[in-house]
């Protein structure tokens, strides 16, 4: 069997550092994966570009939330795209619906069409919609090169049916990249049930902060007080062990 790509998704620089140490073959660069993942800054795309031996692919999405965004929200994705063309950046990661669950065909081909040359990927906005089939025809007709998917479920395992039907109907005309909790004890199972050539996940870990001084009394932007003092890290290790399971 052929061995998967494997992509995985970071936040900031330092998790970008780890996850190309620890042997990713591409990373998703975020900010705030607490909210799914937002568009990072350009600063951090930059640095991430400088250090990069592997291909960088940028999460185009400019707040938390649903995928069904407003005409200034729009435009922003638009320009950040736009921004990006000249920055070394390989890829970018995009995904807009309609009201009823469907792509937003207009607006995923005018991304398209923005990013080029670059890899368009869709990301799990596909998971939202309301017929995969119909989705993963509406995104092939957008000229998007690959879609990241759970199977519409919240993991890769509860997936897994829809997985290997999204594989057969892509027929070579999309890349499906599968994700969703997969980690070293389930990744060769998916891998092995579904035919997925990419495959997509986050080794995360969670550190005390070395702050000493802590305020009590303040938590920012309405998250609970205890994390404040927490970090969220890529696994170095994990992902050693995730990558070799899925390669094995």
């Amino acid at each position: 069997m052929t061995k998967p790509l494997i992509e995985l998704c970071v936040e900031g620089i330092d998790g970008f550092l780890a996850a190309q140490e620890a042997g990713a073959d591409r990373v998703e660069l975020c900010a705030s994966l607490v909210e799914g993942g937002l568009t990072p800054s350009l600063a951090t795309i930059r640095a991430a570009v400088k250090a990069a031996k592997i291909p960088v692919h940028i999460i185009i999405r400019p707040r938390g939330g649903d995928f069904l965004y407003s005409e200034t929200e729009f435009e922003t994705m638009i320009e950040d795209i736009k921004a990006l063309r000249s920055e070394g950046v390989a890829g970018v990661v995009i995904g807009c619906l309609t009201p009823d669950g469907r792509i937003d065909e207009a607006r995923t081909t005018a991304l398209v069409e923005a990013a080029r040359p670059m890899s368009v990927t869709c990301h799990r906005a596909f998971d939202m919609t309301e017929n995969a089939h119909e989705a993963l025809e509406a995104l092939i007709r957008c000229g998007v090169n690959r879609v990241l998917t759970s199977g519409q479920r919240d993991t890769a395992m509860e997936g897994i049916a829809i997985l290997k039907a999204a594989v057969e109907q892509a027929a070579d005309r999309i890349v499906i990249m599968g994700c969703g909790a997969l980690d070293v004890d389930n990744i060769r199972t998916v891998r092995d049930a579904t035919g997925l050539v990419e495959m997509h996940f986050a080794a995360l870990t969670t550190v005390p902060s070395g702050m000493v001084f802590r305020n009590p009394h303040v938590g920012m932007g309405g998250t609970e007080k205890d994390r404040e003092y927490e970090l969220t890290l890529t696994d170095g290790q994990a992902v050693r062990a995730t990558i070799a399971a899925a390669k094995s």
